[in-house]
């Protein structure tokens, strides 16, 4: 951020005016500067630590500890639950939270003047992070609360008409199946969903699923790229191929995908994009992206009103009016955090702490795994289940004996309890989930 900003403010102010002034200077700096939280607290250590294991594939150093303890000192979770649950919203790193609390507190010592005249001026800063994060233009990253906001907005957006066809599953995210039925209600879109029997390790299943419902009235096929019950990694961009070859668009819901799996958005080859950066990002909590390709952007309404509705600049999707800007500004503490260890590095990582579990329950008798171990077909969320307890019965068991903290999914044809592990997550902790399923099941 510019010290010109200051400039006129710092006149006539007494000499202990200025220093206050100067270190809200310094504050304001931001994530993206040689002062930010990370470099200050993490950088010099994470390197360290990374260096040693450079000579390391990515999918050995998932295994070393002694590197994986200085991440796990690096979050304030409480030693008294294990949290299994992070599929549902990651905690934030202990910079991540105190970058949120400086904002805060810088905001309320004047709202409208921190907000809107100083921290205001760090969005397009953080635009281009998420955009080079997301190997996208800048000009096609729109900031926002979660992936509901971010899909709602495209799907509301898109001039569907009475008639027109979308096709979705019967597993993709509720938030997403209400607004496709509001759609049909409200303006008698067709809205069509598929059904599959997870787990599936077989890409042309899935694409010809989608292809064999096309009909001449389809218009946008819906894909969630990690299915949130079960953790199924979907071909997101074969079915996209296969899509556009009828002349037809791609939704993709990236929610549980973004900042866990090393990819690019591009790489999917959809027309749209949306996801929630507070799961595995470890963004602050409501904080959100949307990605919609630039020749796209103008003919997408806006879900909350701008004065220019079909202009082509991305920003027209940010008229939310009051937001937390201290939440915005404290992602890009999360990203520094996340490429401080790298994409690659962390994705291995988690879903060798899915397998390591997984794997050592998998033969037990009476268990049943709903995810794939092919680390084609997932990462981080694995379903399981035991004969004989319902899903409520085996999450209250785990939490109420054990204090290991998960979610009973029933949903569908899915009932199962779903697991899901961050880098935080301790090899001790996996044993002691181990344990515990084994017991109940015996």
């Amino acid at each position: 951020m510019s010290t010109a900003l200051f400039a006129p403010t710092l006149a006539g102010m007494t000499l202990n005016g200025r220093r206050s002034f100067l270190k809200q200077a310094a504050t304001l700096a931001g994530a993206f500067s040689v002062n930010s939280l990370f470099q200050q607290a993490h950088a010099a250590e994470f390197a360290r630590a990374g260096a040693r294991i450079a000579h390391l594939s990515p999918d050995v150093a998932a295994q070393d500890e002694d590197y994986w303890s200085v991440i796990q000192r690096a979050y304030s979770v409480n030693p008294n639950l294990i949290n299994l649950n992070n599929g549902g919203v990651s905690p934030s790193p202990i910079v991540v939270q105190q970058a949120v609390e400086r904002y805060n507190q810088l905001s309320n010592e004047g709202p409208s003047y921190y907000m809107w005249r100083i921290l205001d001026q760090g969005r397009e800063p953080l635009r281009e992070k998420l955009a080079q994060l997301a190997g996208t233009k800048t000009d096609e990253i729109a900031i926002n609360r979660n992936s509901t906001e971010a899909l709602n907005t495209i799907i509301y957006g898109l001039d569907l008409k009475s008639g027109d066809e979308v096709i979705g599953t019967k597993q993709d995210y509720p938030n997403m199946i209400q607004a496709y039925r509001q759609r049909a209600m409200r303006e008698g879109i067709v809205y069509k969903q598929l059904s599959f029997e997870l787990p599936i390790e077989d890409d042309e299943q899935i694409v010809k699923a989608y292809e064999q419902a096309i009909t001449p009235r389809t218009k946008l096929i819906h894909v969630t790229h990690m299915v949130n019950w079960v953790g199924q990694t979907m071909p997101v961009a074969k079915i996209a191929d296969m899509a556009h070859a009828h002349g037809i668009e791609v939704l993709a819901d990236g929610a549980h995908s973004f900042g866990l799996m090393d990819f690019k958005v591009p790489d999917l080859h959809c027309d749209y994009f949306g996801t929630s950066l507070h799961k595995f990002l470890s963004a602050p909590i409501g904080t959100g992206m949307m990605w919609v390709r630039q020749d796209k952007i103008e003919k997408l309404w806006p879900l909350t009103c701008n004065s220019m509705p079909r202009s082509a600049d991305i920003r027209k999707f940010e008229t939310l009016g009051t937001r937390s800007f201290p939440l915005e500004q404290g992602i890009g503490e999360a990203i520094n955090f996340h490429e401080g260890i790298g994409a690659k590095r962390k994705e291995e990582r988690i879903r060798y702490l899915k397998n390591y579990w997984a794997s050592r329950v998998q033969g037990t008798k009476k268990v049943k795994l709903h995810t794939s171990l092919n680390a084609k077909y997932s990462c981080a969320i694995c379903g399981v289940s035991i004969d004989g307890m319902t899903p409520a019965d085996l999450e209250n068991a785990l939490f109420n004996q054990y204090k290991i903290h998960t979610v009973g999914i029933v949903w569908e044809n899915i009932s199962c309890v779903r697991v899901t592990p961050h880098v935080y997550t301790s090899i001790a902790d996996l044993d002691k989930m181990v344990r515990a399923i084994n017991t109940l099941a015996a």
